[in-house]
């Protein structure tokens, strides 16, 4: 592990700058921390070249990380994300998602600080005809959802400040962007990746720690959403053709709809703008100048 020296203790209660250590920090959702949390003094880590590095699979290196740098509070980004091979190769999904969340989770017990978990819609089977809400029993239908559940729960055990937040869609990134608006369960809450690291920076002076949902407000089909991209593009040549997912047969099935609704956050008074407007701003500012 990259030694940090100079660490300095820092409360995150009081004026002085918190410092916010992040994992996995190299991926879409990372690339906006340093945009969205300028009132912290940021750590980024990760596994990829151009950061420090810090590998939440090992719980010597994360406890020693913790224990050095003394951050407020820990924001738990790293995770194994990609679906199908999570399906293909259960033991990495619960490595990652599961060990991988529980040595965070140790090494923030053990500095008696808050921890922020992110989770997924994919924690629910799809069934139900309205949006999910935090009150609704989860259910995964692949090993994604089940190792991020898990992941969950770990926190849930250990900790009694954390802050457990479950994603949509996620969009975002711009040259990053592998997710289904860089690709197109069938109905689902799109979240803007940068519009979801300011609902926690939001949400974390708060002291209202728990689960919450973090998606955009509303819900759509991905064929909706990719209506919407070609609209905003300003081409209407392009043809899109709704078609089965039966046509797409992939490893790791999926929910019917991971469609969500923020209610906790809704009662906390932290509304999100709806995903037409999240991806109007992501389409014009980030990916229209990569296409010019």
């Amino acid at each position: 592990m990259r030694s940090f020296v100079g660490a300095r203790a820092i409360d995150y209660n009081h004026a002085m700058t918190p410092r916010l250590l992040v994992t996995g920090a190299g991926g879409m959702v990372g690339s906006y921390a340093k945009e969205i949390f300028t009132d912290h003094e940021l750590i980024l880590t990760d596994i990829v070249d151009g950061l420090p590095r810090l590998d939440v699979c090992d719980p010597a290196e994360v406890k020693a990380a913790v224990a050095e740098l003394k951050p407020a509070v820990v924001l738990h980004l790293a995770a194994a994300t990609d679906v199908d091979r999570c399906e293909q190769e259960p033991d990495g999904a619960y490595r990652s998602n599961a060990i991988g969340t529980q040595n965070v989770a140790l090494a923030c017990q053990a500095a008696g600080i808050p921890l922020v978990y992110v989770s997924t819609a994919g924690v629910f089977g799809g069934d139900k005809p309205e949006p999910y809400i935090e009150f609704d029993a989860p259910r995964p239908v692949n090993v994604y959802g089940l190792s991020k559940l898990a992941g969950e729960q770990i926190v849930a055990a250990l900790l009694q400040q954390y802050y457990i937040v479950r994603a949509g869609w996620m969009i975002g990134g711009g040259p990053r962007d592998k997710k289904f608006v860089g690709k197109i369960a069938r109905l689902g809450s799109p979240t803007y990746a940068r519009d979801f690291l300011a609902g926690i920076q939001r949400l974390l002076p708060t002291g209202q720690y728990g689960l919450y949902h973090l998606a955009n407000k509303g819900c759509g089909t991905r064929y909706e959403v990719a209506l919407k991209v070609r609209a905003l593009l300003g081409r209407p040549e392009v043809e899109i053709v709704p078609v089965s997912s039966a046509q797409f047969p992939l490893p790791a099935p999926r929910a019917r709809s991971e469609a969500m609704r923020n209610l906790k956050l809704e009662l906390l008074g932290i509304h999100a703008r709806t995903w037409e407007d999240a991806l109007q701003e992501y389409v014009s500012t980030e990916l229209v100048p990569l296409l010019t």
